[in-house]
């Protein structure tokens, strides 16, 4: 039986950029359009404005992200930065580089997942800019509303060190993708999930609306890793803190996949897990634990600005926590 011969996907440079743009629209908001997007604030509400760009053979390949997940993914970094704030997404645009022959069916898929996760979470595509380039790039700006933000400075000594969930699951799924892990099946696919579709904390931020103020508290989100968002906070915030190794929150199955050091490692500096650490008052904090089953306290603010990890289960010694374990542009 002969079938009908399949026509070849069209390119971004077969289609032309008034097509693709057309094409575009259905993932918009309706009032895309004109030469810029219009938004109002609620009454008494701040802007919250963040931006981040994703480089082809830095920030992702086809290898680990296929298109659909890019574009999940690429949305959730930047509502993760919202959430951080505490702020609510109101919509983003995008910055958009090609290289003339990208297959159109790319594009579709990458902003099918943009809208995926827009969709669960809020907000919208609201416009951007189309360009042609030799390497794909996206350059994201996230536009958020709050009433009162979420700052990195507001910490004080002995408070509570939240984790709103674990950390290392997304290294971890890279490994697998990059064929440099042979893990479980089940505990592989989760891991796989963690990196290719990370959910924004919203509902942490939720719970913490429900305060007074946020006066007393701090946070941040863990894009850079755990220990870079600690040592962060309590950089800005001058206090320190000391971090409990039996508390660490590393995912199931890790430990017995990749060794106790391994795991430790990832945990703590393996980044792109987009939690949040949230340095609270104890009594926020139990509460806070108590209605997101998968956060936990991990440690504490200190006086002292020595910022360490402490041995409580004789697996390691105490450790100095430092910011050039994880990753940096234009490091070696």
């Amino acid at each position: 039986m002969l079938h009908p011969r399949r026509e070849p996907e069209p390119t971004v440079a077969e289609l032309g950029e008034h097509e693709i743009l057309k094409r575009l629209r259905r993932f918009c908001a309706d009032d895309v359009g004109d030469d810029g997007a219009v938004r109002s604030l609620p009454a008494g509400a701040r802007l919250v404005v963040t931006t981040d760009v994703l480089v082809d053979g830095v920030h992702f390949s086809d290898r680990t992200l296929p298109p659909k997940a890019l574009g999940w993914r690429a949305a959730a970094v930047n509502l993760s930065d919202l959430a951080a704030m505490g702020a609510t997404p109101m919509g983003l645009t995008i910055g958009l580089t090609l290289p003339p022959d990208t297959l159109w069916v790319w594009v579709e898929a990458l902003y099918q997942g943009f809208t995926d996760c827009l969709r669960q979470y809020g907000g919208a595509i609201i416009g951007g800019d189309l360009c042609r380039g030799s390497h794909r790039s996206l350059a994201i700006t996230a536009l958020g509303c709050v009433p009162q933000a979420l700052y990195r400075n507001r910490a004080q000594a002995n408070q509570m060190l939240v984790a709103t969930g674990v950390h290392g699951a997304s290294r971890a799924g890279l490994a697998v993708l990059l064929e440099e892990l042979d893990a479980p099946d089940s505990f592989a696919q989760t891991w796989i999930k963690a990196h290719q579709y990370p959910i924004p904390r919203f509902d942490a931020i939720a719970l913490l609306h429900k305060l007074q103020n946020f006066d007393c508290i701090a946070g941040m989100d863990t894009s850079d890793g755990l220990a870079d968002a600690v040592i962060q906070i309590c950089r800005q915030s001058q206090i320190g803190a000391r971090l409990l190794r039996s508390q660490l929150p590393t995912p199931p199955g890790l430990v017995e996949t990749v060794g106790q050091s391994t795991a430790e490692q990832w945990t703590l500096y393996g980044g792109e897990d987009f939690e949040l650490v949230l340095s609270l008052p104890p009594d926020i904090a139990e509460g806070v634990i108590s209605e997101l089953p998968s956060s936990q306290i991990i440690g504490h603010t200190t006086s002292e600005a020595k910022i360490r990890l402490v041995d409580d289960m004789t697996n390691g010694p105490d450790i100095q926590l430092d910011q050039g374990q994880g990753f940096q542009h234009f490091s070696n």
